[in-house]
């Protein structure tokens, strides 16, 4: 025999024909903790500031050209767009006037330049030029990871017209650079005898 169904106040208790009520699934997932900053000083060999003081700017100085006519090329790291670099660079300086250096010394510069860049590996270069004060400073960037190398220099202060050169490192890569005089050269006369 069946056992009799239970009784209420107001006649037989039904079990129930839904399932228990649950709450609603969250809609995003529980995000993990976010990572506090590091309380390491910026920098070891400057002073943090006092009171009233500014922030350092611990950022390294970039190339900045700034109040004088400026261009530049991005350019595949290849040792063939010496060329290349080399009619763009031309073609720019004489769109400004400059009649000096002459093409010969122009070219074997920005040769130079990008030569030494497209060693370093990277897989593209800039090319910068600027113009201050009858100067013309070409910058050739390589966006590569290397040291900078002395020997370049000697070559670059070879060519006639060159007034300063450098190379260096950062953190975007081996900066190669030099300026040029747009001053005609005086003709050399010999000491009287």
């Amino acid at each position: 025999m069946t056992d009799p169904m239970p009784m209420g106040d107001n006649g037989p208790t039904l079990p129930p024909t839904h399932p228990p009520r649950t709450p609603p699934p969250q809609k995003k997932p529980v995000a993990p903790p976010r990572p506090q900053p590091s309380t390491k000083p910026v920098t070891t060999s400057l002073p943090l500031p006092g009171p009233g003081q500014g922030r350092l700017d611990a950022r390294r100085p970039r190339l900045t050209i700034r109040d004088r006519r400026a261009a530049n090329w991005a350019l595949t790291g290849y040792p063939w767009v010496a060329a290349q670099a080399v009619g763009k660079v031309t073609e720019t300086v004489r769109g400004w006037g400059y009649v000096h250096p002459d093409d010969d010394a122009l070219a074997k510069a920005v040769r130079l330049l990008v030569g030494a860049a497209a060693a370093d590996g990277g897989r593209r270069i800039s090319v910068h030029l600027a113009d201050q004060d009858d100067m013309l400073l070409i910058a050739v960037l390589s966006h590569g990871s290397s040291e900078p190398e002395e020997t370049i220099l000697s070559a670059l202060t070879a060519v006639p017209g060159t007034t300063s050169c450098g190379t260096d490192a950062s953190e975007d890569g081996r900066r190669v650079w030099t300026v040029l005089s747009t001053a005609r050269p005086r003709a050399r006369t010999a000491p009287p005898a």
